[in-house]
């Protein structure tokens, strides 16, 4: 494969599968809280981390990075998910998902400001494009969009998300997707150890297949969906990698339609369409221009002529 394709598949991969998250961390808070979800969807995501490091072993971090390391564990996944998760519980599928869909913006701007990447006015106009038509799909989802006060913390998870994969990409230049990943979410799910208390009892009270649910957001869109994207991050700007992430709910529609037996509306359709159509805009025609180099008046072909005069 070319590294256009892997990046291709990887992205098709982390799309489909964190689209898959979202009607399982519904079928998940049917019998767990938000807390013990998260705890118990990244015990299993980190146990299938360290089984694939027995496979292709990693080696310890640089001391100097352990600081940056816990601040990305933290931000992208202590408090992403547990912020989600318990925003879930008040705010409309409509809303989480339209305000989550803000940490692509976000990204961009924080990546502006701290990694001086550059994105071009069509590429921000792709941006806006993709989240208009993000709006439209909450708008159509069950529910609709009603701003109750949990989405105070889905918006602090999108900022959360925002923060981690634009801290990710300076340590990308120095761990592979796989290393950076493990050190990010073991050290995350540690931060998740507040919930354990409560655990076992929901653990022995819940469903099986509420249990299932909530391994199979852990293995794959946890584990392996991390992993994937990381990936994408390594090959792409944070305009570019993150403006993927509106595909998302895109790909969670018919996954919940056939999960939960939610029908998407033509709105919901409407925006999906606008979502790819923005999302091409980025990948296209995103880069900006380099600024022109000043070139010092001796060196203009006329200065040269004078001299040479």
């Amino acid at each position: 494969m070319t590294r256009r394709q892997k990046v291709l598949a990887a992205a098709a991969t982390t799309v489909l599968l964190w689209g898959s998250a979202f009607p399982g961390i519904k079928a998940g808070l049917s019998a767990y809280g938000p807390g013990q979800l998260a705890l118990l969807r990244y015990l299993f995501a980190s146990l299938t981390m360290a089984l694939i490091a027995l496979v292709r072993p990693i080696g310890l971090p640089r001391l100097r990075d352990v600081p940056g390391i816990v601040a990305l564990g933290a931000l992208g996944f202590t408090i992403y998910h547990s912020a989600l998760n318990y925003g879930q519980v008040t705010v409309t599928a409509g809303s989480a998902s339209f305000l989550t869909e803000t940490a692509p913006v976000f990204a961009t701007l924080m990546a502006a400001f701290f990694l001086r990447e550059r994105l071009s006015r069509i590429g921000w106009a792709g941006i806006l494009l993709s989240f208009g038509g993000a709006a439209l799909i909450a708008v159509g989802e069950a529910g609709g969009m009603r701003l109750e006060p949990g989405a105070l913390l889905v918006l602090a998870a999108a900022l959360a998300g925002a923060g981690y994969f634009t801290l990710q990409k300076g340590f990308l230049e120095r761990y592979s997707p796989m290393e950076i990943t493990a050190y990010a979410m073991w050290t995350g799910t540690l931060g998740m150890l507040v919930w354990a208390p409560a655990l076992p009892a929901q653990v022995a009270a819940a469903p099986p297949q509420a249990t299932l649910a909530v391994a199979y957001i852990g293995v794959l869109p946890g584990a392996v969906g991390y992993v994937t994207y990381a990936y994408v991050l390594s090959k792409l700007s944070v305009a570019k990698g993150t403006s993927l992430l509106y595909l998302v709910p895109l790909a969670a529609l018919p996954i919940a339609w056939g999960w939960h037996g939610e029908v998407p509306t033509l709105m919901a359709l409407a925006g999906g369409v606008l979502v790819l159509v923005g999302v091409a805009v980025v990948q296209r025609l995103g880069d900006a221009k380099p600024a022109p180099e000043s070139v010092p008046d001796a060196e203009r072909p006329e200065q040269r002529e004078a001299v040479s005069a």
